[in-house]
C-alpha cells in the first residue's frame, strides 16, 4: 500500500511543503528583509519543528491505530477530505505577504512557529494517518522517512527566503497566481483520488 500510494504522497508532501503558509510566508519575508544569512537560524528551527512534530505525530497514529485498527480505511477518507480543503484553499491562495512577521526571528521562534501551526500539525498527523501507516511500526525506515520530511521542509524554507522577492513580484501577476493555483489544486485533488481509490 505504501509503495501505491508513492505518487499521490510525494505530491501532497511536495505542493504542502512549498505552497504559502505561516513558515513559509515568514521565511520570505525575514529573506526579503535581513538575507537568508540572517534568516538560518529561523529556518534551523522550523526545521527541528518539522522533526519533532513528525515524531509525534507518527507515535501518535500507531498508537491510534494499534488501539482502534478500523480506524485506518476511515483515516484514508478523512486524510482525502482534508487534502481537498487544502485544494479549494490553494486555489483561492492570494499570495500576500503580510508585514506582521518581518522582524528578526531566531532557532526557538522558528520552532514554536512550527509547534503551534495548524497547518503543519493537520498536515502532520494526515500523512502518517493516510499515507504512511504501514512504516509506523518499523522505527528505522520512520526514522528516515522524518529525516527526509525535514530536509524537504527546510529546502522550502530556504527557497522561500532566497527567492521571496522573486515569488513576490511575480505571483503578484493575476494569470500566474491563477495558473499556479489551479495547477497545484489540480495535483492535490488526484492525490486525494488515488489516496481513497488505491485500496
Amino acid at each position: 500500500m505504501f509503495t501505491a500510494n508513492l505518487i499521490p504522497l510525494i505530491s501532497f508532501v511536495l505542493i504542502t511543503t512549498f505552497t504559502p503558509g505561516p513558515s513559509n510566508i515568514s521565511s520570505a519575508s525575514m529573506g526579503v528583509l535581513y538575507g537568508y544569512k540572517n534568516t538560518l537560524h529561523f529556518l534551523l528551527g522550523l526545521a527541528a519543528g518539522v522533526f519533532l512534530m513528525m515524531l509525534l505525530s507518527g507515535w501518535i497514529s500507531t498508537l491510534l491505530l494499534s488501539f482502534f485498527p478500523t480506524l485506518g480505511p476511515a483515516l484514508r477518507y478523512l486524510g482525502a477530505a482534508y487534502i481537498l480543503y487544502l485544494a479549494f484553499v490553494i486555489l483561492k491562495a492570494s499570495y500576500t505577504f503580510s508585514a506582521e512577521n518581518t522582524q528578526p526571528m531566531g532557532f526557538l521562534h522558528g520552532l514554536m512557529l512550527q509547534m503551534l501551526n495548524p497547518k503543519m500539525i493537520v498536515y502532520a498527523f494526515t500523512l502518517f494517518a493516510t499515507f504512511l501507516t504501514p512504516i509506523t511500526t518499523n522505527f528505522p525506515l520512520l526514522l528516515l522517512v522524518i529525516i527526509l520530511l525535514t530536509i524537504t521542509a527546510f529546502c522550502a524554507t530556504s527557497i522561500w527566503a532566497l527567492f521571496g522577492t522573486v515569488i513576490k513580484t511575480y505571483l503578484r501577476s493575476p494569470r500566474v497566481k491563477a495558473a499556479v493555483n489551479i495547477i497545484l489544486s489540480l495535483l492535490l485533488v488526484s492525490a486525494a483520488i488515488e489516496l481513497v481509490v488505491v485500496p
